[in-house]
C-alpha cells in the first residue's frame, strides 16, 4: 500500500471480506452478500482539535473494528479496497 496517512480524526479501515456461505453451506451470490461492517484499522490521523483543546485518537493501527453499514467512504489504494471515515462513525472495538 502507498503511504497513505488520514488527515484530522479519520481513520482508513480495510474491511473483513464479505461471507462466501452460510452456517448451513449455501454458497452466497455475490448479488446478495452483505457489505462488510468489520475490518482492520490500517491508519489514523493526529487526531482534531476541539474547543482548543487535541483530541487524540481512541483506535490505533491493527484494532478490529465495528462500522455503521452506511459509514464513510470506499476508495481504492494500489488495488486494494478500504474504507475512510471519522473515527466517531466507529461504533466500537472488537
Amino acid at each position: 500500500m502507498s503511504k497513505f496517512k488520514p488527515l484530522s480524526d479519520r481513520v482508513l479501515v480495510k474491511p473483513d471480506s464479505a461471507e462466501e456461505k452460510t452456517e448451513s453451506g449455501i454458497i452466497i451470490p455475490d448479488t446478495a452478500k452483505e457489505k462488510p461492517q468489520r475490518g482492520t484499522v490500517v491508519s489514523v490521523g493526529p487526531g482534531k482539535v476541539e474547543n482548543g483543546q487535541k483530541v487524540d485518537m481512541t483506535v490505533k493501527e491493527g484494532d478490529k473494528v465495528l462500522y455503521g453499514k452506511y459509514a464513510g467512504t470506499e476508495i481504492t489504494l494500489d488495488g486494494d479496497e478500504y474504507m475512510i471515515m471519522r473515527e466517531n462513525d466507529i461504533l466500537g472495538t472488537v
